[in-house]
């Protein structure tokens, strides 16, 4: 099975430059994660949203490169069943012309 979160968005601390250090600001969450589901041992994406949210709220990161690892660290300790996780973290605000963001895949072996 695969569970997809798109655009899951709130507001956190994260960033380098001082505005971001001061000030949260919005950030966009793509999670895309398979793992071998079993009857009754699923996974409730509900709980994988409130532990993203939770975690990049009490971090403060201050690099995309460092939340993306941070929440994979989380997510593959919380979840062993996962084989892969692909996470994207988008900063649409940061910059007038353009939304940035940051992404890697994982495969658990």
């Amino acid at each position: 099975m695969t569970i997809h979160i798109d655009a899951l968005s709130f507001d956190v601390i994260i960033g380098i430059l001082d505005v971001e250090r001061e000030k949260t600001q919005k950030v966009i969450i793509d999670l895309e994660a398979s793992y071998l589901y079993e009857e009754e041992h699923f996974i409730d994406y509900a709980d994988i949203v409130l532990l993203i949210e939770t975690h990049l709220k009490s971090k403060r990161y201050r690099l995309l490169e460092e939340a993306l690892i941070g929440t994979k660290n989380l997510l593959f300790s919380t979840y062993p069943q996962l084989k892969t996780l692909q996470l994207k973290i988008s900063k649409p605000d940061i910059l007038t012309q353009c939304s940035v963001a940051m992404s890697h895949r994982w495969t658990r072996n």
